[in-house]
């Protein structure tokens, strides 16, 4: 009986060292395929994001141009390095922590024929200890009964060294898969982040070179190109502003445009005397 107890206790262990294993690999499963596909659409935003950058480079300037498609071109290349983070964490993590269902499965297959042997032999020990009871004086009965415990103790002994064998042998699996999953993890991502980190260096780097006086040089040419040379007296301003035209640059293209009419009425006034200055020294000749 003592040998039973101490199996009970063995069976225990295993049991929860099973149970143990199938909670917390399921969690891992879980949260880390839950990480991947989060992964995966911060991917897909980023993608978005290249897209409408390349759609606003194109209303710019030259150097605004070519400096946001440099930009949305490295931001396209981190992409492609998370879009193999993703392959790899579904290929090197998610999945063997799936496949660990399948063994845990069979190693409480291997318990549950333990259990049922075991609950043999129990079930041979009582019936022999009735038997002595009962007919203590039938020795034949009891002899096969005395053989019956034997057979079943042999089988519940074998069955137990097996189990015992299958649990070891899986805990040992167990804790290496766990140091190699979160080691390809860790590695994964280390690689990711060491080549972001190398293109978006590069992508800083261009943001930084952004040549801002030569596009508002372009932009006022362009400003000069449209209302050519000024009279004295300045045209209506037309309020209406362009629906291509950002509403910041169309307040930055008016107040250059009141300030070019500025100096044309300037320039011109050493050419002809301004009527509206005409009128002011009549008027101050008036009050005199």
């Amino acid at each position: 009986m003592n040998i039973i107890l101490s199996r009970d206790s063995q069976v225990r262990v295993m049991e929860d060292t099973v149970t143990n294993a199938e909670k917390s690999f399921g969690q891992f499963c879980s949260l880390l395929a839950a990480y991947t596909r989060k992964t995966a659409r911060l991917r897909d935003k980023a993608d978005q994001l290249v897209k409408q950058l390349i759609d606003f480079a194109n209303t710019e300037n030259p150097e605004m141009r070519a400096t946001l498609r440099n930009f949305a071109e490295d931001l396209a290349k981190v992409q492609d390095y998370r879009q193999a983070e993703v392959e790899r964490l579904e290929t090197k993590v998610v999945n063997p922590l799936k496949l660990y269902g399948v063994q845990i499965k069979q190693t409480r297959a291997e318990i549950k024929k333990f259990k049922s042997v075991r609950n043999n032999e129990i079930k041979q020990l009582e019936k022999l200890e009735k038997l002595r009871q009962k007919s203590p004086s039938d020795r034949q009965t009891i002899g096969q009964a005395e053989t019956s415990v034997q057979r079943a103790s042999v089988d519940a002994s074998r069955t137990s060294h097996q189990l015992e064998e299958t649990v070891d042998t899986f805990q040992k699996q167990k804790l290496k898969d766990i140091q190699k999953i979160f080691s390809d993890f860790v590695t994964i991502e280390m690689v990711f982040h060491a080549k972001a980190v190398e293109v978006y260096s590069s992508a800083f780097q261009t943001l930084e070179s952004y040549d801002l006086e030569k596009d508002l040089e372009d932009f006022r040419a362009k400003m000069h190109g449209v209302y050519g040379r000024y009279d004295a007296r300045p045209p209506l301003m037309d309020t209406t502003l362009s629906p291509a035209l950002p509403w910041s640059l169309a307040q930055s293209a008016q107040s250059t445009i009141r300030s070019q009419r500025k100096e044309a009425v300037s320039e011109d006034d050493s050419a002809e005397e301004d009527p509206v200055e005409d009128l002011r020294g009549q008027a101050q000749r008036l009050h005199q």
